[in-house]
Parts: C-alpha cells; sequence; structure tokens
C-alpha cells in the first residue's frame, strides 16, 4: 500500500524539486494521503496533475502498477522518453 504523498515525494527528490515549490495540486489533502495498492493489478490511484515552478507532476499505469512521472513546465527543446513500457 502507498498513496500519492510518498510517490510524488520520491519523483520530486529525483529532480531535485521539493513540495516548498508546489503551485498547484488537483487533489485534495486527504487525496494525497488516500491508501491505494499501485503494484499489478487494478488502477487504483485518483487521476491527478501537480504543478511545481519547474515541473508538472502525473501518475502513469502500465498493468495496474502506479507510479510518479514529471516533465519540464516550460519548453526545454528536449524530448520525453516513454513511460509505461519500459521497453
Amino acid at each position: 500500500m502507498t498513496n500519492w504523498k510518498s510517490l510524488i515525494t520520491r519523483t520530486m527528490k529525483m529532480h531535485g524539486d521539493s513540495w516548498d515549490n508546489v503551485v498547484s495540486c488537483t487533489l485534495s489533502v486527504h487525496e494525497l494521503y488516500e491508501q491505494f495498492d499501485n503494484s499489478w493489478g487494478n488502477q487504483e490511484g485518483k487521476p491527478f496533475t501537480l504543478w511545481t515552478n519547474t515541473r508538472v507532476y502525473f501518475p502513469v499505469v502500465y498493468d495496474g502498477c502506479e507510479w510518479v512521472e514529471s516533465v519540464f513546465r516550460d519548453p526545454d527543446g528536449k524530448p520525453t522518453d516513454h513511460f509505461g513500457s519500459g521497453g
């Protein structure tokens, strides 16, 4: 079991970002901490978008396994890799 707060935090750390930089989030505080099973099976996490000063975070799912990815908030000329397939 996990929640979006912990998954988002992990992804933020990978990009040198933090909750101090959040501009807007479509999840309520309650929804951020709502527990769900993010392992293989059924998609359970609530859809969301979260904006910081530098990045946009969103949910990704593959075969029911859910995690968080992000892209730069402003155009940077860098392509975005495929999400989900690992291929």
